[in-house]
């Protein structure tokens, strides 16, 4: 498994963040052999390598780009109410 990162700098250089088994981690894009340009599921494959994962454990993560040229590994988010509620007034 990676090794976990207390701080966001890593020495120098754009990082990969990722929340990944209730872990955070930021791994310096060259670690990964990434730019900033780099296709996301390229990035995914990377990161499952890193953290020693199967790639598949990656597949519903999304990448943000930032303007410093960091890059965020999350989970898509999911908006809107969960399953319907059975006691809740019909929308019009």
């Amino acid at each position: 498994m990676a090794t976990q990162l207390n701080g966001r700098q890593t020495g120098g250089g754009p990082v990969a963040h990722v929340r990944f088994a209730g872990r955070s981690f930021d791994i310096p894009l060259a670690a990964l052999d990434l730019g900033a340009l780099s296709a996301d599921g390229h990035i995914r494959r990377a990161m499952a390598r890193y953290l020693d994962v199967p790639e598949n454990k990656l597949d519903a993560y999304v990448v943000d780009r930032h303007a410093n040229g960091n890059l965020t590994l999350r989970p898509e988010a999911v908006f809107g109410l969960g399953p319907k509620d059975p006691t809740a007034p019909a929308a019009r």
